[in-house]
């Protein structure tokens, strides 16, 4: 397995530069970092004693990496996950914050592993996930993605801001689903027809 600052760092090269998107609740983002989450941190990059949009702009490549590795990675606890199943839920959580994790809770409370849905990776959903992987080491993962993938396609089913993220223009998939689907066996990941299908009620 590729080590958490290479997941890092390939999470930075995956969302890019600096945005500023009124249809995304996270606001304005430098290389997946929002403002919100430098002041969350009191991360006064440009140190003069604010922590505004210039603070955003500020952040680097390697300071980005820093911080999930950190406040994305150690401390939300997902290293306590089955190593297969820890690149895909660290990137849905620098995506998502800890609904990545509920994600992975209801799906294994779905699969039969008891598993309160908060958001918290605890021993409970420690061995939950061990005990799901140890039933199902093959399909885990692919589970878990898929699950992500439905997560996004409900979250612009309700808001429909967020249309814009799961469905381009040309009416292909957007990008919260692309991402989705790189952590998803080839065989799971849908063709253009059943994107275009499931979308085709948003209009």
């Amino acid at each position: 397995m590729k080590t958490v600052k290479e997941l890092a760092t390939e999470i930075v090269a995956r969302e890019g530069g600096f945005v500023n998107d009124p249809a995304d609740a996270g606001g304005a983002t430098n290389h997946g970092v929002t403002l919100t989450t430098l002041r969350r941190l009191g991360l006064d990059i440009t140190k003069d004693r604010r922590i505004d949009q210039a603070d955003v702009r500020a952040l680097s490549q390697t300071q980005a990496v820093e911080i999930f590795v950190e406040h994305y990675f150690h401390r939300p606890g997902i290293g306590n996950l089955p190593e297969s199943l820890q690149p895909s839920v660290f990137d849905m959580y620098v995506n998502a914050g800890s609904n990545a994790v509920k994600v992975l809770q209801r799906l294994l409370g779905q699969m039969g592993f008891a598993c309160e849905p908060d958001g918290q990776i605890g021993p409970q959903t420690t061995r939950a996930a061990q005990s799901a992987f140890e039933a199902a080491p093959s399909h885990l993962v692919d589970a878990y993605g898929i699950a992500r993938r439905n997560y996004y396609y409900s979250l612009a089913d309700a808001r429909p801001a967020s249309r814009k993220f799961v469905r381009r223009r040309d009416g292909g998939k957007g990008g919260w689903i692309t991402r989705a689907e790189e952590f998803i066996s080839e065989k799971y990941r849908l063709s253009d027809a059943q994107h275009r299908a499931r979308v085709a009620a948003w209009a």
